[in-house]
């Protein structure tokens, strides 16, 4: 028989178990992504189409007129497809384990992979993403306010679009205090309504003026290689406009789950309701623009577009409110990394302050880097291809299969296999085409112009 310990001797185990536990829901409760869980379904369908129509819907005219019509409509068709099943893939793995809830892509990517590689693999594809969409959206954002003033104001001497990013990113300085993706339902909910807006306008527009006298639908270069590099740039235009698999977590982490009612139902039920939003927006936008204008369409349709004024203005207008909607949606999954780093790891307290400048900080960064490389087309093939594919097209699947083993040679084994190897020569091909196009355009540029 052991000797019994007194009660003023036995160890507090139990104690410093609840105040870990206490400190861990303390955190929770302030992180942006799991501070919230009152969401309902149709938050899943706007935020969704808010993080998948953005920047890219204008540019798929642009990437038809480095595709071509057959292998422009196949592409844009099969990522459509691809897309929605990998997207299917990651709502039905968010629960996978009983009691517990993958909240965050990088917590999926280390259930499969493992602790340190699941980050290592996970966290810096995803970071590419969210602050590269980012950085886009800012150039996106300043573009479209001077397309606005330039249109509005004609005679008005001429201002840097500089100064027009840094009027779109003090929007920013303000929407970024916000603390979670339930305080930007509306902001979300109106830049979704915005995106549709705007890409009906621009089909419509594209309609109203016509086909182009000298309409030619041949490839844009003049040469072999320019021509090559162009299609490589023009899959990374494609692959950047399916972008929203890089939140899809984060956003169902706000859904509630019970036994009974998992989160993946409503959540896939807002998911295929944004799907069809999105084939509404793509396909028409990519397939007329291209029809409409041929090889001389603009990289953003809109600059197409001249006539009539005051709707290229409106929607222009809505490209601005769309995308600062889209700008908060990446943005929150950076901030809980920024925020779960800071007070987990270097055990910073969870306050306001902390939030105040580690956000504005964010935001400050990506109007740089977006003032000092406005390179529109080429930013998007490049982020498109290099950090787009892998989490969009076939990072779900290396987990789909790492984690249910689905047997060799079986329907589930051979789609995945081939959205892997799709998605892979996307993520070799695609940034060659981007890089080059950057390339290009910075020969006759002057930083701060």
């Amino acid at each position: 028989m052991g000797t019994q310990v007194p009660d003023n001797q036995k160890p507090d185990v139990p104690e410093e178990l609840s105040e870990a536990d206490r400190r861990k829901k303390e955190i929770d409760d302030w992180l942006p992504i799991t501070s919230s869980r009152n969401a309902k379904w149709w938050y899943s369908a706007f935020h969704n189409v808010t993080a998948m129509v953005g920047a890219g819907v204008l540019s798929l005219p642009y990437a038809m007129a480095n595709l071509g019509w057959g292998p422009g409509t196949v592409i844009l068709v099969l990522s459509w497809t691809i897309t929605l099943y990998t997207l299917w893939q990651m709502v039905e793995m968010h629960e996978m384990v009983p009691g517990k809830r993958f909240d965050r892509y990088h917590e999926l990517g280390q259930h499969a992979f493992g602790e340190k590689l699941g980050l290592y693999i996970v966290v810096p594809q995803q970071l590419i993403c969210e602050v590269g969409v980012d950085i886009v959206y800012m150039v996106t954002g300043g573009k479209s306010l001077q397309k606005i003033h330039n249109l509005v104001c004609k005679d008005c001497a001429p201002i840097k679009l500089t100064y027009f990013i840094m009027i779109f990113a003090s929007v920013h300085f303000v929407l970024s205090h916000l603390p979670n993706f339930n305080s930007i339902s509306g902001v979300s909910l109106a830049a979704a309504v915005m995106s549709l807006s705007y890409s009906t306008i621009a089909w419509s527009a594209s309609v109203h003026k016509g086909v182009q006298p000298d309409v030619d639908y041949g490839y844009k270069a003049s040469t072999t290689s320019g021509t090559v590099f162009n299609f490589f740039s023009a899959l990374g235009d494609v692959a950047f406009a399916y972008a929203g698999h890089n939140v899809v977590l984060e956003i169902q982490a706000t859904i509630p789950s019970k036994p009974g009612k998992p989160s993946k139902g409503p959540m896939w039920k807002g998911v295929v309701v944004a799907y069809i939003v999105v084939a509404l927006c793509y396909f028409p936008v990519a397939l007329i623009g291209y029809y409409m204008f041929g090889n001389k369409v603009e990289d953003n349709i809109l600059i197409s577009l001249e006539k009539p004024t005051w709707l290229i203005v409106a929607a222009n207008m809505f490209v601005v409110i769309h995308v600062i909607g889209s700008y908060q949606i990446y943005a929150i999954p950076v901030f809980d990394m920024l925020e779960t780093l800071l007070v987990k790891k270097l055990h910073f307290r969870p306050s306001r302050k902390l939030r105040f400048i580690t956000r504005n900080i964010y935001v400050a960064f990506t109007m740089f880097v977006g003032i000092c490389f406005p390179f529109f087309g080429g930013l998007l093939g490049f982020f498109g291809g290099f950090a787009f594919a892998p989490t969009t097209y076939f990072l779900p699947c290396i987990m789909w299969l790492a984690i249910y083993k689905p047997k060799r040679f079986s329907l589930s084994w051979i789609t995945n296999w081939i959205c892997i190897i799709l998605g892979f020569l996307l993520m070799i091909l695609s940034p060659i085409g981007g890089l080059r196009t950057i390339i290009l355009n910075a020969k006759g540029y002057k930083f701060f112009s």
